[in-house]
């Protein structure tokens, strides 16, 4: 399944000229919202606000070099850093041990594509892992419920813990649904 997705990117960046280059590399039917800053206050502020796919910082800015905010967005972002020559190597072996992409001025066209295909790559990975873990929480979350019906049909009907927990599971496969969906009506009739 070779399903298109579209990334929300916010640009951080002081310089108008950078922020078109940009532009010009992320065309709407891939790249939406975007959302451009002057500042990395300004970019704090905005990414309380909102989350964002993709950041995007053009280093340095008029109020920080923009490293702390590259690895804090991190967390919740896939984040490019692109930082002057002067500034590139210290800026790269700090954000690349805490995952963020860099990459040196002056790039070229080609170089953004590639970057943005990375991006791309990452913020997918972020997603199955996102969603695996969402998985796993609902796994738990019916286990917690049919342990909880369990315990009720062992004070309430007398069974031992493996006779109610073949009766969730019998009942379960009777009825075609979940041991979940049978714990919680246990739960409600008992309750």
């Amino acid at each position: 399944m070779n399903e298109e997705r579209i990334y929300s990117v916010l640009i951080v960046s002081a310089s108008r000229s950078f922020i078109e280059l940009m532009l010009s590399n992320l065309p709407e039917a891939g790249y939406s919202p975007i959302h451009t800053v002057p500042s990395i206050s300004s970019a704090r502020r905005k990414t309380m606000d909102k989350s964002y796919d993709f950041v995007i910082i053009n280093a340095p800015l008029p109020d920080d070099v923009g490293t702390r905010f590259a690895i804090d967005a991190s967390a919740n972002s896939v984040v490019l850093l692109i930082a002057d020559s002067e500034l590139y190597a210290s800026v790269n072996s700090i954000a690349s041990e805490n995952g963020v992409f860099t990459l040196q001025k002056p790039f070229s066209k080609v170089m953004i594509t590639t970057a943005l295909r990375w991006m791309a790559s990452a913020r997918e990975i972020v997603r199955r892992t996102q969603k695996k873990n969402l998985s796993i929480d609902e796994k738990m979350e019916e286990i917690r419920i049919v342990n909880r019906a369990k315990w009720i049909l062992i004070n309430e009907l007398s069974m031992s813990e493996p006779e109610a927990h073949r009766y969730i599971e019998k009942q379960a496969m009777d009825r075609c649904i979940s041991k979940g969906q049978i714990a919680k009506e246990i739960i409600n009739t008992y309750s």
